[in-house]
């Protein structure tokens, strides 16, 4: 069982209450392949980064985590994106990305494109986001388009966070709804944020959502909603999930890629939907206490029981 988690890897800057910065690593897809590693899951990142020091360290960063990195292309004279994360005063981040020129955008157009399709097919799992596909070009969206649904009718899973960002679709919401409903036809799990989807596409609750994406044919949805709670959809059933304690979040930058992980793995060692949720709650408890996308690993290296409540 080996879960192929697709998207692009930043060298991530973040702002500490000191005015100084701390260098690290993120992108959603990417942080979401950490807490799956720490969860126990088997799981290769599939991207394009440079061949220069900072990408050198992005590998390192992945071997550490347990991640598979042979998916990863290497592009000469390239360099990987970069994002820093901005501290507001009403909780909240500004994130300000420089990533137009990054290899990860051409994932599949690189020599190895073809390499990286079939792994697709082959894998168990596939894991995308929203961001994902704002990353590629039409041509590059066809083939990624065209590996998931060759994998899936060979039995793959495809697990699917909406993800909406603006600015990384240049406000075209037409284009993004479009590629959206491509990607959720071919899901069987789809991750979203209610706030996004209210956004995008007028929802005017997590119910709502869930009735929406299942018309696509996704058989299980669980939608984030903030502090308050999960909304788990599965076997005709929807469940509301609270969140078990509130908290004040350092930085929320990562903690619904956290949540993501951690659901996932916990149904992958098979665990009920609400008892998954939990665990989710739970991973992104402790990321909101760090600052940055991911938080150390002491915090975070929990692998799901069965028992865990």
């Amino acid at each position: 069982m080996r879960i192929v988690s697709i998207g692009e890897v930043m060298i991530e800057l973040a702002r500490g209450a000191d005015g100084r910065f701390a260098q690290s690593i993120g992108g959603d897809t990417f942080n979401t392949s950490v807490y799956l590693a720490r969860s126990g899951a088997k799981v290769a990142f599939a991207t394009a980064i440079g061949t220069d020091p900072f990408s050198e360290s992005i590998m390192d960063m992945a071997a550490a985590e347990g991640i598979q990195t042979d998916l990863i292309l290497r592009v000469n004279d390239r360099l990987p994106g970069l994002y820093m994360i901005d501290p507001q005063s009403n909780g909240e981040s500004a994130i300000h990305y420089w990533r137009e020129t990054s290899p990860a955008r051409q994932l599949f157009e690189l020599p190895g494109w073809d390499r990286i399709a079939e792994e697709i097919v082959a894998a168990s799992h596939v894991y995308i986001s929203g961001i994902t596909l704002s990353l590629y070009s039409n041509s590059g969206l066809g083939r990624l388009l065209a590996a998931l649904e060759f994998g899936r009718e060979r039995g793959a899973k495809i697990m699917f966070d909406t993800n909406w960002r603006p600015q990384s679709w240049r406000g075209d919401e037409q284009r993004a709804r479009a590629v959206f409903s491509e990607a959720l036809k071919r899901s069987d799990l789809a991750l979203p944020t209610f706030d996004d989807e209210a956004r995008l596409w007028g929802d005017a609750t997590p119910e709502a959502t869930i009735e929406r994406l299942t018309t696509f044919g996704v058989k299980e949805v669980v939608v984030k909603h903030g502090p308050k709670s999960a909304i788990v959809y599965s076997n005709g059933k929807t469940s509301t999930v609270p969140v078990p304690a509130m908290l004040e979040p350092v930085d929320p930058t990562g903690a619904g890629d956290a949540f993501n992980g951690a659901f996932i793995a916990a149904r992958l060692a098979g665990i009920e939907p609400e008892q998954a949720a939990l665990a989710g709650h739970a991973m992104a408890a402790d990321v909101l206490r760090h600052r940055g996308a991911i938080a150390p690993m002491s915090k975070s290296g929990a692998k799901p029981s069965k028992n865990r409540h």
